[in-house]
């Protein structure tokens, strides 16, 4: 599990960034709802944190794909590939994260890890 920030500090309608290998994104939506995924789309190598969210929606700030944060799911395309969820839990007030063990769907080109 990855300790991301206490849960004040990502307000609702906000992402973070998470650097790791691959990066994820932790997304507080206007619901009160916490979701992660990995932050980069499936389309082109572009930070979904940085993207527009709405309801359980993020548009992908490049070319307008869109992800559903509960599935990963792509709504919108150009993407056709979903994104990775992780799991997320709230436990002392702070926002945790167990990350898939299920392989990321990277756009072309883009790799993490030892070899890249």
């Amino acid at each position: 599990m990855i300790r991301v920030c206490p849960l004040s500090a990502l307000p609702p309608g906000e992402a973070l960034r998470v650097d790791v290998e691959p990066p994820i994104a932790v997304f507080h939506t206007e619901g009160g709802e916490i979701f992660a995924l990995d932050d980069t789309c499936t389309h082109q190598d572009a930070s979904l944190a940085d993207g527009w969210l709405e309801g359980c929606e993020i548009e992908c700030p490049l070319h307008a794909s869109k992800f559903d944060l509960r599935t990963g799911k792509v709504d919108a395309p150009p993407a056709k590939l979903p994104v990775r969820t992780h799991t997320v839990r709230i436990d002392d007030d702070h926002i945790w994260v167990e990350l898939s063990q299920a392989e990321p769907n990277l756009p072309p080109g883009v790799t993490f890890g030892p070899n890249s």
